[in-house]
Order: C-alpha cells, then sequence, then structure tokens
C-alpha cells in the first residue's frame, strides 16, 4: 500500500511474480522462494486495464513477448483471452527447476466465483481488490503455503481491504 506513480506494479508485484514463476532468484533475494514450478494468478480491476499494465509489465507488448520483466528464453507458450482482443488468458513460463510454471491472469469485474475452485501457490493482486476476491484469494493459498501479494493505492479510503494491512485493524487514532 503506497502512493500513485512509486513503482508498485513493476518493482515490487511484477518484480516478484516474475522471481517465483521462472526460479530465478537474485543472490540477495531474502523473501519467499519456490524451489519447483509454480502456479499464479494475477488481477486487476478490468479485462482492459489487466492487459494494459499487469500483462504489458509481465510479458511485454503481445507481438514482442519476453520484453518484459518475464525473460524471453522462458516464455513457452501462451493462450488468449477470448472476446478481448490481444489480452493473454494464460502464460506457460520455464522454471529453472526443470518445470512448467502457469500464470492466468484475471480480473475482479468476473466477480468473486472466478477465483473459487484452485489452489495457487501465488496470487498477485493489483489495485485493491473487493474485500470477497481478497477472502477468496487467501483460500487458494492456505494448502499451499503460499502466498498473496497486493500492491495498490488506497483511493476507495479506510476500506475492509485497507483496514486488514492495519496492525490493529483499525486506525489507531480511533
Amino acid at each position: 500500500m503506497a502512493a500513485n506513480r512509486v513503482g508498485k506494479t513493476e518493482s515490487a508485484g511484477g518484480y516478484e511474480t516474475m522471481l517465483h514463476m521462472t526460479g530465478i532468484y537474485p543472490e540477495w533475494w531474502e523473501g519467499k522462494r519456490f524451489n519447483k514450478h509454480i502456479s499464479c494468478w494475477m488481477a486487476g480491476t478490468t479485462n482492459i486495464t489487466t492487459r494494459d499494465i499487469l500483462q504489458a509489465k509481465v510479458c511485454g507488448p503481445i507481438n514482442d513477448l519476453g520484453t518484459g520483466l518475464i525473460p524471453k528464453d522462458r516464455f513457452i507458450r501462451r493462450t488468449l483471452k477470448s472476446g478481448v482482443q490481444d489480452a493473454i488468458e494464460t502464460i506457460y513460463v520455464k522454471h529453472v527447476s526443470g518445470g512448467t510454471s502457469v500464470g492466468n491472469f484475471k480480473t475482479y469485474e468476473q466477480g468473486r466465483v472466478a477465483f473459487e475452485g484452485t489452489e495457487q501457490d501465488v496470487i498477485w493482486l493489483d489495485e485493491e481488490p473487493p474485500m470477497n476476491v481478497y477472502t477468496e484469494c487467501l483460500t487458494r493459498t492456505m494448502t499451499t503455503n503460499g502466498l498473496v501479494m497486493v500492491t495498490f493505492t488506497p483511493l476507495r479510503g479506510i476500506s475492509d481491504v485497507v483496514l486488514s494491512f492495519l496492525p490493529s485493524g483499525r486506525l489507531e487514532h480511533e
């Protein structure tokens, strides 16, 4: 949670997602590491913003995949999302373990039900999600010892999502 235009999407969420999908961690990395390929969700507000922001940062332009954060030699293939021009639904990425990481692009406009069912190792939510999407994502990582990352500016004010990140679950002056 930070101000607008300070690099949350690329330098925090996108970079860490790339590390986990490829397994290529810098020597100095002290965060969580996966020694196997992962299953990952990357989600934004709408299909268009997810394509134009997350997909562009992680993959690069649709006609030049591998010029984003995930290197070209790590891409195996991608599938396109139906009904949204140039939007990727799924990417398949070589992990250093020899396995294939699978990353799916999702949106909050799909609603909570789109986040049900499967367990995930990594979930990156860019922009503040609805609380029911956030809690559903936490559930998806419970059995994998996975992680949920949220990169956002609290534009909705002191919402339930914002309060969940405050140590006491409330503003200190209350």
